[in-house]
């Protein structure tokens, strides 16, 4: 008997949930059934897959060797149909996109819209994650693009710079420095009460590493993992926080404040798997990202 793809997914299912019950139940199909069909294909192979001696059940390093291979097989599958339904003139398809939250802000809505309007047979999975989720992800084939920002990429992923953006300090209109225009120097924010992104943003990431540099400790008064969060409670508190200048341009409330020297720019990227087939879609999606300009209004370009 050779092995065939439902072998494959058996076995993956198995490994993923260390358990037949539970990976029964995601294939919908019995216990014993699913036993069986491994147990064929460890006869087809003629080496042990599994071991079911513990207390959860867990690949051998044959089984993890053959894994490999298996989920790789199986990625090749869906783009090779996604292949075949691909229309390169654009009238349908689908799109999976995710964005880090940052962008969630200024530039998903209009980025997507824009897109949208262009191709409105697309349909578009738009998604919200950390950035190496977002890497994660495209790896195991459950993204077509992410956009992040530049740094040390997993291996078999590859970015293309899209634009650079400009962050800044930010407070609200009952703030002491609101309104101000001389430069306020790094070693004065240690005696400023501060509301920023907790640690999974990559902004927050970006401003503890300015701080470290500059040898800074202002006082952290709150966290948030919400950018529409944070600046709810910048424009109503006396706290300073940071964020993209795009984001603060569309917040009437909100009044940057220099820095000097001021807060690094960061290139923003356009991610994807290396080995991933490229679909009409998402070159056309690709193309109008690259196009995106930092004009003053954050609008796409072309």
């Amino acid at each position: 008997m050779k092995p065939e793809l439902r072998h494959l997914r058996y076995l993956l299912a198995v490994a993923e949930h260390a358990n037949f019950t539970r990976a029964a139940e995601e294939l919908r199909i019995a216990q014993p059934t699913l036993s069986q069909q491994i147990r064929q294909l460890e006869k087809a192979l003629g080496t042990q897959l599994l071991d079911r001696g513990g207390r959860s059940v867990r690949l051998t390093d044959a089984g993890e060797a053959y894994a490999r291979y298996a989920r790789r097989a199986l990625q090749d599958l869906a783009a090779g149909e996604r292949a075949v339904l691909d229309v390169r003139d654009l009238s349908r398809g689908r799109l999976r996109v995710a964005f880090t939250p940052t962008f969630t802000a200024y530039l998903t809505g209009p980025l997507v819209a824009a897109f949208h309007a262009r191709h409105p047979g697309i349909t578009l999975d738009v998604r919200e994650s950390p950035q190496d989720r977002i890497e994660a992800d495209l790896l195991a084939d459950g993204l077509d693009l992410g956009i992040a920002f530049r740094g040390t990429h997993l291996p078999g992923v590859e970015a293309e710079v899209l634009f650079t953006e400009a962050l800044g300090l930010v407070v609200g209109p009952g703030h002491p420095h609101a309104g101000r225009t001389e430069p306020l120097p790094a070693a004065e924010l240690s005696g400023h009460r501060f509301a920023v992104l907790s640690d999974d943003f990559a902004t927050r990431r970006h401003l503890d590493a300015y701080l470290e540099e500059h040898r800074v400790r202002p006082r952290v008064a709150m966290e948030a993992n919400s950018v529409h969060a944070l600046t709810e409670v910048v424009r109503r508190a006396p706290l300073a926080t940071v964020l993209p200048d795009a984001v603060s341009r569309e917040h009437a409330g909100l009044t940057p404040v220099p820095l000097s020297p001021a807060l690094p720019s960061r290139p923003v990227v356009l991610l994807r798997r290396a080995s991933a087939y490229r679909s009409a879609a998402a070159g056309a999606f690709a193309a109008l990202a690259a196009r995106w300009g930092t004009d003053g209004a954050g609008q796409p370009i072309g």
